[in-house]
């Protein structure tokens, strides 16, 4: 079904000497005062048409089209600071505030995974993106997998600073099964005499956090989210919503060049077309961290903006609220090398000053580097050092098959050769996932950490280990040490024995291992 929206406007004029109040209607209840003049006499319009389609009223000649420009940002992933291994928001700050001096009605978005991933943003647990989002009056964010990396306390303590919504219609408490408090299910937008309804959702990425950190929650997805994105839909176009924005944790699977028509298929791993018809008017995608303006067989556009501070997406819509259309004047991803040529703006620098004890530590040298090392050498590092801590703590109770497990270095992904700050590591491996020691059969042992197929798995072991992976008694019991996203995982079918030292991850493991001189 297509829903027909409401335009409900009152426009009023206090005319000179008469003082006489005309109202007319056709738009929505943020009025505008309306004067046209035809041969010098002064025509009061008592009702908006535009029966001939031109945007303009047939009575008296006034524009009834509202022109927003929206501004999104996806996976920012903490990306705060401009440093030699990443580029910061220095930039892109002055360019959206330009945006807002330049463009009558611009509206801020985000679609998910802002904090985690930099030292600046992980050691003040997120709080420093969000006092940047508020100093540029974002009118929402969704919430996307990465938030949930410190656990739900930290997003309430971010929801407690922000002066925007965070946005999820289907992040559901497990033992109320309402809506969790610190999520929305969207937030109205006023521009000029047009509403805009903004719905946010977190897509089907459960599986990409660590269980213990949303075990009191679940997602509601595929056609349950379907569902409560119609229904929301319904209810802000019957509140007066002129044009609906979804903001989506979740996205097409491959860079697109230009803009390109998209099938339903193509879409269905992540979204129902059938929400294009009248019910979603614009999507902002995430999570894929790929770059891409598509549009679908309803003309609906589908926009991300890639990953790690890559660039933004930008969208310029013209709303006739008369005749209940709109048409996209403009639909683009902006790449960082179109601002970054411009000023830095200061609001980076004061927040850098107001956390300044929080990140500190990013900033101390841990050592130096001798050679490069790319994501994969960091990679086996991690597993060597995890054997290695693992042994020197269990290894006189236990025989420990192997350490390692999932690691995934983030942006920049290597490490040159230099001069190594700790802030350098936190950027490549952000997660707070703690040391384990595990039991696991034998079987599993073999197929999913000595034998595995999957490229993300990075083990190091020692002569016990090698002794025995190719000669494996699939029902025995042995000991890995993995973290807690890989026991935590559970076709690995691990059960924890141990835990090592809480605050202890990867990146203090390889701070540590630099700090000897290595």
């Amino acid at each position: 079904m297509k829903i027909k929206r409401r335009v409900i406007c009152f426009l009023s004029l206090i005319l000179a000497l008469t003082a006489m109040l005309s109202s007319c209607q056709g738009g929505n209840t943020s009025a505008e005062q309306t004067l046209a003049t035809t041969g010098g006499e002064t025509v009061v319009c008592a009702s908006h048409l535009d029966a001939n389609a031109d945007d303009l009223c047939d009575s008296c000649g006034i524009s009834v089209v509202v022109v927003v420009d929206f501004y999104a940002i996806n996976d920012l992933h903490g990306k705060f600071d401009d440093t030699d291994s990443q580029p910061g928001v220095d930039e892109l700050t002055t360019y959206l505030k330009n945006a807002k001096k330049s463009d009558d009605h611009a509206v801020f978005l985000s679609s998910g995974d802002m904090w985690q991933g930099s030292a600046e943003s992980n050691l003040t647990k997120g709080l420093i993106i969000t006092d940047w989002m508020n100093a540029l009056d974002f009118a929402s964010m969704t919430l996307g997998n990465h938030e949930f990396d410190w656990g739900e306390d930290f997003i309430e303590e971010n929801d407690a600073l922000a002066e925007f919504p965070f946005l999820a219609i289907n992040i559901y408490d497990r033992e109320t099964n309402q809506r969790v408090s610190y999520a929305s299910a969207s937030v109205m937008v006023e521009c000029g005499n047009i509403r805009v309804g903004i719905i946010g959702a977190i897509g089907d990425c459960y599986s990409s956090i660590s269980p213990d950190k949303v075990e009191d929650v679940y997602f509601k997805v595929g056609n349950e989210l379907n569902e409560l994105v119609k229904d929301e839909a319904e209810s802000l176009r019957q509140k007066g919503a002129d044009f609906i924005v979804y903001s989506l944790h979740g996205g097409f699977g491959s860079n697109k060049t230009g803009v390109t028509e998209v099938s339903g298929n193509q879409l269905s791993s992540y979204y129902s077309v059938a929400l294009s018809e009248g019910y979603v008017d614009l999507m902002f995608e995430a999570h894929t961290h790929k770059r891409y303006v598509m549009y679908d067989r309803h003309d609906v556009y589908h926009l991300q903006g890639g990953g790690d501070n890559q660039g933004i997406s930008h969208a310029e819509i013209a709303i006739n609220y008369v005749n209940d259309s709109f048409k996209v004047n403009e639909a683009e991803f902006v790449e960082t090398s179109k601002y970054a040529g411009l000023a830095d703006d200061p609001v980076v620098d004061a927040l850098l000053e107001k956390y300044a004890d929080e990140i500190s530590m990013a900033n101390r040298v841990v050592g130096n580097n001798k050679r490069y090392l790319s994501s994969d050498a960091l990679c086996d590092l991690a597993a060597k050092l995890y054997y290695e801590a693992g042994m020197e703590r269990w290894g006189k109770d236990y025989d420990i098959a192997l350490g390692g497990g999932f690691f995934q270095a983030r942006s920049p992904y290597n490490l040159p050769a230099g001069e190594v700050t700790y802030g350098d590591i936190q950027s490549i491996f952000p997660f707070d996932n703690q040391l384990v020691l595990c039991s696991v059969q034998g079987k599993y042992l073999s197929s999913k950490f000595f034998f595995t197929s999957n490229s993300n798995y990075h083990v190091s072991y020692g002569t016990y280990g090698e002794s025995i992976k190719n000669s494996i008694d699939p029902n025995a019991t042995y000991y890995v040490i993995v973290d807690s996203y890989t026991s935590s995982y559970a076709p690995n079918h691990l059960t924890e024995v141990a835990r090592y030292d809480d605050g202890v991850f990867a990146r203090d493991l390889i701070a540590a291992y630099f700090e000897k001189g290595n």
